[in-house]
């Protein structure tokens, strides 16, 4: 490691002045830059920044502490090992408009090294330090002019994060006012964010991390799942294993406690196949969430998009998260779980003009972020105060960027895109032929991995499920809202129901889209979980601090006849029905279904859907409820109903259903019935009615095995009832079937295993009140 005073970073020197400081002091101090208007009394103003290679932009040639001129590209910090050169790292950043950018070294107490990055190349600032080695510490600092009217906000007394930082030593669990690029403490608060803030931010930001990783992954096999054999589990990383007795109590809450066998054991006994992790970029928890003693939980306020999020690391910050990472997605590998990221490309923590100046604002505010007419204020297509300016070439660049970086270094298998309306808009409208979803489709590398959107943003226009390209999936959220309403019998008749059962054509049979381009899902992390869904109609967010203002009021959930626990015996039982009915549903779906951590074995927030900031008990899952034995019945029928849609694929279909009958008399892929056992007509799609029957043919699936041959399989009856008395259903008889075996009744907590019953065509089948009967039909 190089020591603080005559390595290669130099010390305090004559002529060039490589500047050393201790923290805490201000960043002009020592006769540093930034002391005239904007910082440009050393910057372009006096020769620029290519003058400065031999002016402040290290020593003389010769000595150790030079700085040379290295290489715009790659951004970021790149170490460079010898033999075949002089080792060292080559420093980047792109700094659209900036007078000048000083690259900032740490060593192990503390003390702050500054060089000047002597070459400015297409607006990218650059240069190699000899002997910076992996481990290293740094950040940046850039001159600039402050005219908050304009947009512009340099400010060289702020610590800057590196954007292409692969790793950060420390967290933003504490926001003082020298990390806010204004004068936050102003008496006029209109005025505050208008006066910069001259106190130096370093002491109380966390420092990028110069990283060297020679991983090839050349041993490691991806499960390249189907999108159509695709079972998706959404998890928090921390959440998931925080009380899991089987992970060792120092891996709990980490990467290295998600990778470890205890934990993968569960997921490959429910037989999921792909995790979507909540957000594990590097992000800052909120100052309002600080002030109340909360922390940010799920995630949404990315700062580093390269590098993984230093708290769930178990083994250090100084780039040893990097490799926990990479172990943990080939524990899953080689279990045969793909990894599946959820992303924040649409904004970042440093929020809007009064918000702190973390990194992009302070690099370059308006070359990243989009700016409102007013350039001192920001466009907020997220609701979290800025947006991403995703048609700058820049912006787009740092997003494919980390993307492939997520894909081909640290082994990831796609990824969930939050807001993603807000990356397709161009100028202000969502725009399906974007910069964004151009480059995408061309990119040989993120084509091929599983994009998944949330297909809407708070913006004017900002809903578009159905509007995606044909690489992309979607959240169908028009799927969790009819499910939701069928079951608290809510819908006034079964059309809606029928299309997403289906695959939702409505939504997705355009430009060769297929029917998993729609990601089912009844609960994600925002909202209830599913017990709570059956267990409260009223959101009870009174632990966030916000007098329960925050959280959506548009549940449409049922409670059952109770607001939330209850003793009645009765009533818990009818819950326990209710989750067995929208587990059901989701998995006899045709699409992707997705599960939420816990919803296969009841897990409780106790009513609070906006459970953001409760990095607690209230989210983590409590390992103890699959020994329950109220609750392990639901887990038992969970893993049954994804164990019979990996054997079927009938209930994983690859193209649409037709609805076209197979002769005069022949039976249809896919038949629908009436409660009185009759195929539905036109008119029967719009009476009222809260019975569904859906027959699904397992010799018309239009697939073919490698070999060419017909994909054959059993075909099936389920039937949905969610009315509130039994009803007796008459089977469907020829073509249709001979007789029926009972697979899955709901209403009962246990279930048999097959065979099961058997029924005879054309005569009634008991169905009790809210339940689903899967039947399957023998020729």
């Amino acid at each position: 490691m190089p020591t603080k005073s005559g390595g290669p970073e130099g010390a305090e020197t004559d002529g060039g002045r490589a500047l050393t400081h201790t923290p805490g002091r201000s960043g002009a101090a020592d006769g540093g830059p930034g002391r005239g208007p904007g910082g440009r009394a050393n910057g372009r103003g006096s020769g620029g920044a290519k003058g400065k290679a031999n002016g402040r932009g290290g020593r003389r040639p010769g000595t150790g502490a030079d700085v040379w001129p290295g290489h715009p590209a790659p951004l970021g910090a790149r170490f460079l090992p010898g033999p075949k050169g002089p080792e060292g790292t080559n420093f980047a950043l792109w700094a659209g408009g900036a007078d000048a950018v000083e690259l900032c070294l740490f060593d192990e107490d503390g003390h702050e090294t500054r060089h000047w990055l002597p070459e400015l190349t297409h607006e990218i600032f650059h240069g190699f330090v000899p002997g910076v080695r992996p481990g290293r510490r740094y950040g940046y600092r850039v001159h600039g002019r402050w005219d908050p009217a304009a947009g512009a906000r340099w400010n060289p007394a702020k610590l800057l994060l590196d954007p292409y930082a692969r790793a950060v030593d420390g967290s933003y669990d504490r926001l003082p006012p020298e990390v806010y690029g204004h004068r936050r403490d102003h008496p006029d608060q209109d005025l505050a964010d208008t006066v910069r803030d001259e106190r130096d931010s370093a002491p109380a930001v966390p420092k990028g991390v110069v990283v060297h990783d020679t991983e090839t992954w050349a041993d490691d096999i991806r499960p390249d799942t189907p999108w159509a054999d695709s079972v998706i589990y959404e998890l928090h990383v921390r959440g998931f294993t925080m009380r899991h007795p089987g992970v060792p109590p120092e891996l709990r809450g980490t990467y290295a406690g998600l990778a470890h066998p205890a934990a993968i054991e569960h997921l490959t006994s429910l037989g999921v196949t792909a995790v979507e992790l909540l957000p594990v970029h590097q992000f800052a928890h909120e100052d309002h969430l600080l002030r109340r003693g909360l922390r940010n939980y799920w995630g949404y306020n990315s700062i580093g998009y390269f590098a993984p999020h230093a708290a769930y690391s178990a083994s250090g910050s100084r780039g040893q998260q990097v490799g926990e990472f990479k172990e943990m997605v080939r524990a899953l590998h080689r279990a045969d779980i793909e990894v599946i990221l959820d992303v924040v490309y649409n904004h970042t923590a440093e929020g809007n003009e009064f918000g702190p100046t973390l990194s992009l604002r302070g690099i370059a505010n308006p070359g990243y972020y989009r700016l409102a007419e007013d350039a001192r204020r920001y466009a907020d297509y997220t609701g979290c105060g800025n947006t991403l300016h995703v048609v700058q070439p820049q912006v787009l660049r740092l997003i494919t960027d980390s993307l492939r970086y997520w894909v081909q270094e640290m082994g990831v298998d796609g990824f969930r895109f939050d807001l993603a309306a807000a990356l397709a808009r161009s100028f202000h409208d969502v725009d399906m032929l974007s910069p964004f979803l151009a480059v995408i489709a061309q990119d040989p590398v993120l084509r091929r991995v599983k994009l998944i959107a949330e297909p809407w943003d708070v913006g004017d226009g900002g809903y578009q499920v159905g509007a995606f390209p044909p690489l992309w999936t979607e959240w169908n959220d028009r799927y969790r809202a009819t499910v939701r309403d069928y079951w608290r019998d809510a819908l006034p008749d079964v059309r809606d129901l029928g299309y997403r059962l289906s695959g939702s054509s409505d939504l997705y049979a355009w430009g060769g889209r297929r029917p998993y381009a729609s990601v089912n899902f009844i609960t994600a992390h925002d909202g209830f979980t599913l017990r709570d869904l059956v267990s409260y109609e009223q959101k009870h967010n009174e632990a966030n601090g916000e007098d329960n203002r925050d959280g959506t009021d548009d549940n449409r959930s049922w409670n059952c006849g109770a607001e939330g626990e209850t003793q009645d015996l009765q009533i818990a039982a009818l819950r326990r029905r209710q989750l067995r009915n929208l587990l059901t549903t989701l998995l006899l779906s045709t699409g992707v279904p997705m599960l939420v951590a816990g919803d296969e074995m009841g897990r409780t927030q106790r009513g609070n859907n906006n459970a953001y900031c409760q990095d607690n008990d209230l989210s983590w899952i409590d390992w103890t409820l699959p020994e329950d034995p109220a609750w392990r019945p639901l887990l038992e029928l969970t893993r049954r109903l994804i164990r019979m849609r990996r054997e079927h694929p009938v209930l994983r279909r690859r193209a649409f259903f037709s609805g076209r009958r197979r002769g005069p008399e022949g039976m249809r892929d896919l038949g629908w019935f009436t409660a009185a056992g009759r195929e539905m007509t036109e008119r029967d799609w719009h009476a009222p009615g809260s019975t569904l029957g859906m027959f699904l043919s397992g010799r018309d699936i239009p697939q073919r095995d490698a070999r060419g041959r017909p994909v054959l399989d059993d075909s099936f009856l389920a039937i949905l009832h969610a009315g509130s008395g039994p009803l007796d259903f008459p089977l469907p008889g020829p073509p249709w079937a001979e007789r029926y075996t009972l697979l899955v009744d709901t209403s009962r907590e246990e279930q048999a295993e097959p065979p099961g019953t058997a029924h005879a065509a054309g005569l009634p089948v008991a169905v009790p009140p809210r339940a689903v009967l899967l039947l399957r039909a023998e020729p």
